[in-house]
Parts: C-alpha cells; structure tokens; sequence
C-alpha cells in the first residue's frame, strides 16, 4: 500500500478512490469530520489484503517534453458576427475511437489552419490571426492527430457535490467558474479562464449572450444574522456567483472549421481573458501524458451540471479509450459540466512536489455507431504539445514562458 500525504478533501478522495476503485460512495460533504470518517471506512474496508508500506515507492511523474512553438504571423479583422446560435451544452459525432485511430494525421499545412485562431473583443469585433509552427533544438515536432468525445450518467451516480466553503473556496475546487451560457471553466491564470469551444462559438458563429459573456465566481451569501446560532452545522452554507465580465476570448480555427465534421471535435476548447484579476489559486495546464501513464489510470473534473443547479459536482473515472486528441471516459457529467477542467496529480520532480495540472478539456456526450449499434462515451480534448503552446502562448504571450509543459 501507498501512503499518501493529504493536504485537501480532493486529495482524501484521490486517495480512497486509488485504495478502493470498485466501491462507490455519495458523500455530502458539510465539513471535514465527515470526509475524514468516510475516508477511515474506506481504508478500513479496503485494509484486507494490502501490504505495508515498504521504503520505495513510484511515483507517477510528469513526464518531459520537447515542445513545438506557435506564434502568430498575420492578423486580419473580420466582420462582427451576429451571435445567433444557441447554447448547446454538448455535441455529438459518429466517429468513435477506432474511426479516429484510423484517419490519416493532418499535413503541416492542415495543422497550421486548424491552429490559427479567431478573437473576439468585448466591443463585438473580431479578428483571425494566422500562426507559424517551429521546433526549437532538435526533434519534439508533433503533429495533430484524431479524436472524438462523450458523457452522461452510466449506471449508479458517482458523483460527489460539494458544499460548505471549506471546499468550494479552496485548491482545487476553488478553480471550477460557471459561464453566463451555462457551462463551466476552469482558471489557468491571474485572469484566464479555460472552457470547451461550443460554450460559446457553433461552428458558424457565435452563442447568444456572448457578446456580454460573464464568468461567475462562487462566494458565499451575506448572513442577516436571524438564526444563525441555532443553524446546525451539518446544513451546507448557501453560496451564490460573483461575476466578471470577459474581455476576450479565442477559439482555434479548427473548431470553427471543422465542426461540421470529425476534426472539429479535437479543437473544441476556448481561452476567455476576463477582464480584471480574480485573486484565486488557479491551475497550470499540461501535456496531457498517455492513459497508461496517469495515477490509476484515473481522470478527475468538477463542474456545474444543470441537475444539481447552483452546486459544484466533483467526479473522477477510469480512462477507457485515447487517440492523440481525445480521452474517452464514462465519467458520469450532465450538461451543464462541459467545459470543465479535467486534471491530475502527479510528481513534478524539477522542484520535487506533487502538482495538479489539466490535461484536457471536458467536451460532452458523444454518441458512436459502433458496427451499426449505437454507443455512448463521455469524452475530453486532451492538452498536446501543439495545443499546450497555443494555449500557453494565448496566456503568456511570450513564447519563452511556454517551454515547459
């Protein structure tokens, strides 16, 4: 058995998840001393037939890489578009793992397109800007690949919703923000925000509302004082958003060209800058490493899905697929939990710490044909070199400060 230090209520559940991953529990969690409890009943449960520790252990590591550069090489202003569309909380596509495997990998010229980006500012305009890749030293270039996506509930419902301040204000929870057209996001700056593409773009244009679109902040409510000595303590603290406005936000042409097909489902994330700093923790993205390699073979995301409204849902589930831009997973989400941050805990031994990253971007249910019976996933677009330093350079706009991923 693995001992793990636990330095939050997410890192417990990492841990009971880790000992015991064919049990399942819901858990309400008011207050530590219920977490606690729960996580002494799971190792409890879990005790027979582990082993004591034994001096060495593995670690899961974050793994190295040789990144690609992208920078940007024209920019052209384009019309204001119209926002028409309607927020759509999830997509679909009809080719599933095996049909991605197979599609031949995209020219260098392809990739180029599907990287350059689009803008739009807070005052409705626009602006489509195309990028050049390179590749500093020698080796590390990659080219993009193939994909696809999922969600829903699959059997018993395993998710966990967080309540009390304890967690909602706290690492990692604390990075979850709701979206005013109904998705979440995840904080990746001082004042970034990171969410799925169809969040806000169609395709063909742009969602209604996000012109004006907003990023809300959990923060508890004002007490008026009435009662609040004979409140029981088990009762979870009502909560409520705090908005920011957005200034800008960008979407990879890849999205807008390609949703009509296949490719787009690869390119489905978006970069929001709001417009003031938030002055919260927030969480680095990384290279997404492969399946095998992530802690248990496990992923974990929090989000607002629309059937607990107002509540934060914490999941975490086995990755039961991978193509080199999709993770597909049977996480059970509802919509509303698009958008959301998916990440790990894994050993960063430059500075000798464990640290959380993400590594994907959750983008929905995607229902697969699959030799003509239909099959459901829930799928993530995960974070390659490519896309890690087009995100990166998004945040930092420096390509120097994006040589670690």
């Amino acid at each position: 058995m693995e001992w793990t230090h636990c330095s939050s209520g997410e890192d417990a559940l990492t841990l009971a998840a880790h000992c015991c991953p064919n049990r399942r529990v819901v858990l309400s969690m008011a207050g530590i001393p219920g977490l606690l409890l729960l996580l002494v009943l799971l190792l409890l449960l879990c005790a027979v037939g582990q082993v004591s520790p034994s001096g060495a252990h593995w670690k899961p590591t974050w793994p190295a890489y040789r990144l690609p550069v992208i920078l940007p090489q024209s920019t052209l202003h384009l019309a204001k578009p119209d926002f028409g569309a309607e927020a759509k909380l999830e997509v679909s596509s009809s080719c599933g793992p095996q049909c991605h495997k197979g599609t031949p990998l995209p020219t260098y010229e392809e990739v180029k397109q599907y990287l350059s980006y689009e803008t739009l500012y807070a005052n409705g305009s626009r602006t489509e800007t195309q990028v050049g890749i390179y590749v500093l030293s020698s080796g590390g270039g990659e080219s993009s690949g193939k994909s696809r996506r999922k969600r829903q509930i699959y059997g018993y419902d395993s998710r966990f919703s967080i309540f009390g301040k304890d967690f909602l204000l706290n690492y990692p929870f604390s990075t979850s923000v709701k979206l005013s057209t109904g998705c979440t996001g995840t904080l990746v700056s001082e004042k970034h925000v990171l969410t799925a593409a169809h969040c806000i773009h169609d395709g063909k244009t742009y969602v209604k509302g996000t012109q004006k679109l907003r990023v809300g902040f959990l923060k508890p409510k004002v007490k008026d004082g009435r009662g609040a000595k004979n409140s029981s303590a088990a009762v979870p603290e009502k909560m409520k958003f705090q908005w920011i406005r957005v200034k800008r936000t960008h979407v990879p042409k890849g999205w807008i060209k390609g949703n009509a097909n296949d490719i787009g489902m690869d390119y489905d994330y978006a970069l929001l800058e709001l417009k003031k700093l938030h002055k919260r923790k927030f969480m680095k993205i990384g290279v997404s490493p492969p399946a095998k390699q992530l802690p248990g073979g496990r992923i974990h995301f929090s989000g607002y899905d629309n059937d607990r409204l107002g509540n934060l849902v914490y999941r975490f589930c086995d990755v039961k697929d991978e193509t080199y831009d999709l993770l597909y997973q049977q996480c059970d989400a509802q919509p509303g939990a698009s958008g959301s941050g998916v990440y790990v805990r894994m050993w960063k031994r430059q500075q000798q710490k464990w640290e959380r990253k993400i590594i994907g971007i959750f983008s929905g249910h995607q229902w697969v044909d699959m030799n003509g019976s239909p099959q459901d996933f829930n799928v993530a677009v995960r974070i390659t070199p490519l896309k890690y330093a087009q995100i990166c350079y998004w945040i930092k706009g420096n390509y120097l400060d994006c040589r670690e991923g």
